[in-house]
């Protein structure tokens, strides 16, 4: 049953300077708290700062591994080097591909979920918008129908948690409710909807925004698109990827202003060069060349996915919020707890985790004074 104290200890709600987190036997959260610990300090942190560990929602692969390749050791790749950033529950992102290759996926994924070795698996494609596919191999994207959907969650048995449609799609409102009905989230995502079209599927049941501004049908004066409608409901998480390639910081402060940090959570949609570097990968069936660690289709300008970490965002949220050294700290440190941690096991329904506090998981990362990882504890 250990006790752990550190400078800082950060909770989706206040920072306890210094502060303290008590544990039981089974790695469950009993007690957190700021000052001298009811008893002496098993583990003692010293100077450094401790948060929740992060939620990852979003990704494809990272260290070489790809979540979309039918090879277990791929998985367990990506899955180790996220981990290493922090990343202690992550979603498994797979992109379009034919039928019967996703259902291969997606039972491969299953069996890994049960495992405990990645904790949900999100189906990013097929049914998605051809004209914004971004990364997906448009030969694989179809409307969604609902046999297909049935099919899958059967042999998921439960472990997949989100689900992205284009609403304008045919038959995608009826997909929505389904994917609800089945006891996952529902996404708006890849889509050339219209302002008018997104109602009607948050109305349904969608309540995520699949990488916010990217592979959507940009804002227009005349015509607001998806963007506006997904940002200004409430009902609605942000997810966007805030790696400073996908969107320009000043972008991602003003969409984090205008929904809050209890909307917005940061994910990394990286891909296999995720922290490993440049060079030549694959996403799914396509082809990626990384260049100064930005991942696009080789030969296109198209980007596929990042190269990014959840410390790295979780050090842009920190950024964002004004800084260590900015006139409010603690604000900054637990705006982007919530970003990293908190939103995003929120809004997945892992009840589990994302934050410091009793009856969670105490999975927790030490970070140094420059919010560098010491070390990530599972």
């Amino acid at each position: 049953m250990p006790m752990i104290s550190a400078a800082r200890v950060v909770t989706a709600t206040a920072v306890h300077a210094p502060g303290w987190i008590d544990v039981d036997a089974g790695g469950t959260v009993r007690g957190v708290g700021t000052g001298i610990p009811p008893r002496p300090a098993d583990i003692d942190h010293g100077a450094r700062t401790v948060v929740p560990g992060f939620v990852d929602m979003h990704v494809h692969g990272g260290g070489g591994g790809d979540y979309t390749d039918l090879d277990e050791a791929s998985v367990r790749r990506a899955r180790a080097a996220h981990l290493a950033h922090g990343t202690t529950t992550s979603m498994a992102s797979l992109v379009a591909a034919d039928p019967v290759r996703l259902r291969a996926q997606v039972e491969l994924m299953a069996r890994l979920v049960r495992e405990g070795v990645v904790d949900g698996i999100h189906l990013e494609g097929p049914w998605i918008s051809p004209d914004r596919h971004g990364a997906h191999d448009p030969h694989t994207l179809r409307a969604p129908q609902a046999a297909e959907l049935a099919n899958l969650f059967a042999r998921a048995e439960g472990t997949i948690r989100m689900i992205t449609f284009a609403p304008e799609l045919p038959g995608a409102l009826d997909a929505i409710r389904q994917t609800v009905e089945a006891g996952a989230v529902a996404a708006v995502g890849h889509t050339d909807a219209s302002y008018e079209q997104v109602g009607p599927a948050i109305d349904a049941g969608a309540t995520v925004a699949t990488h916010l501004f990217n592979a959507m049908r940009p804002i227009h004066h005349r015509d607001p698109g998806p963007v506006v409608a997904l940002l200004g409901d409430p009902r609605v998480t942000i997810e966007m990827i805030a790696d400073g390639t996908h969107l320009h910081p000043e972008l991602y402060r003003h969409a984090l202003d205008a929904a809050g940090a209890d909307r917005v959570a940061l994910v990394t949609d990286a891909m296999a060069a995720a922290a490993l570097g440049d060079g030549d990968y694959t996403l799914g069936e396509l082809q990626v060349q990384v260049r100064d660690a930005v991942a696009r289709i080789t030969g296109t300008d198209t980007i596929a996915g990042s190269t990014t970490t959840m410390d790295a965002l979780f050090r842009a949220a920190v950024h964002a919020g004004g800084g260590l050294d900015g006139r409010d700290p603690d604000a900054a440190l637990i705006a982007a707890v919530n970003q990293t941690a908190a939103t995003p096991a929120r809004t997945i329904g892992w009840t589990h985790v994302g934050d410091l506090a009793p009856g969670l998981r105490a999975h927790h990362v030490v970070l140094d004074d420059d919010l560098q990882v010491v070390e990530v504890v599972r």
